[in-house]
């Protein structure tokens, strides 16, 4: 069934697995707001569980905005959930904060050792470093992008990695998002370092994730069409894309992403369930104009692809001719 609060809305989410239950962890505000676009600065991580990814129990918030001041004393955003070798959970998230209107997005975390009490950690929020990023002002976009951290530990480099959503420092205004990255040895410390990607038609890429899907690093990301003036889109289009790489660390494709097409979802994740099915969530966005606020049953990833090719040749032609003529 879906996850449905009648007071509050909810939406961009992120799934940890303890071993025994699915965690939750969910964007929400209040519905008394009114007015959907009023959320965004109202922001708190909520929290549920289930033992089937379909039966939710709720349970108190992750984490709220800080006490002022504070870098994230505003409302606190889109992130991950990562296991570190002595068991203690790591809970990456987004913050903003009243300094700066809300339009100065920060990276920091939180640590936990049963993923229901969290603490935030001494870690110094992360920044966009303007050798390589878009600083607010510094363009065209009404706020400076640094959101979003998805982390993974890749056991090769013995290093943690972190995908930001971000925008490049150069390039043409509209279409300047790439793959920011930081890496760390501890979750402590974290190096920034270029982006993984150059601009390549999408004006931002949201809740960024990279996965190996039997064998092939897919990169899946939201970006509304009207966002995406350098990709070739399609009326069925609800934001989510899918490009293919050569390391979950890229590089990648993605001037021949491709529409990922869930009817109304929009921040969509792939997770493993323990059997190894790759399932595919994120929360239902607008019908008809208005904002829903929920976040559906898991899909089967093997249902959506079993409507065809995802990477149609003719598809990534397109779009890479309507990269290149802009």
């Amino acid at each position: 069934m879906s996850f449905r609060l009648d007071d509050h809305w909810v939406w961009d989410s992120w799934i940890a697995d303890d071993g025994e239950n699915y965690h939750l962890f969910f964007l929400r505000a209040s519905r008394s707001l009114a007015d959907p676009q009023k959320r965004h600065h109202r922001a708190v991580i909520g929290h549920a569980v289930s033992a089937d990814l379909e039966e939710w129990e709720l349970l108190p918030d992750a984490l709220r905005a800080a006490d002022t001041p504070a870098w994230d004393d505003l409302a606190t955003w889109t992130g991950s959930t990562v296991r570190a070798a002595d068991g203690t959970w790591h809970l990456f998230y987004t913050g903003v904060s009243r300094n700066e209107d809300g339009l100065q997005q920060r990276i920091g975390s939180a640590v936990s050792k049963d993923l229901i009490t969290w603490t935030r950690s001494a870690m110094p929020p992360l920044e966009a470093d303007p050798r390589w990023y878009e600083k607010l002002g510094h363009g065209t976009w009404p706020d400076e992008a640094w959101r979003d951290p998805f982390v993974f530990f890749d056991p090769a480099a013995n290093l943690w990695n972190m995908l930001v959503t971000a925008r490049a420092a150069t390039g043409n205004p509209d279409q300047r998002a790439v793959v920011g990255h930081a890496v760390s040895e501890d979750l402590h410390e974290w190096d920034i370092r270029p982006p993984l990607s150059r601009p390549a038609g999408f004006g931002e890429m949201e809740v960024i994730q990279t996965r190996d899907i039997n064998g092939e690093a897919l990169l899946l990301f939201s970006c509304l069409p009207d966002k995406a003036p350098g990709i070739a889109s399609n009326a069925s289009n609800t934001g989510t894309w899918i490009a293919r790489g050569q390391s979950l660390l890229g590089p990648w494709d993605l001037e021949g992403s491709s529409s990922f097409f869930v009817p109304g979802l929009y921040a969509a994740q792939m997770f493993p369930k323990r059997d190894g099915e790759w399932m595919v969530f994120g929360f239902q966005n607008s019908v008809d104009g208005l904002f829903v606020g929920e976040i559906p049953s898991p899909v089967p990833l093997s249902e959506i692809l079993a409507g065809g090719d995802l990477f149609p040749a003719e598809r990534t032609t397109s779009n890479r001719e309507n990269h290149q003529n802009k």
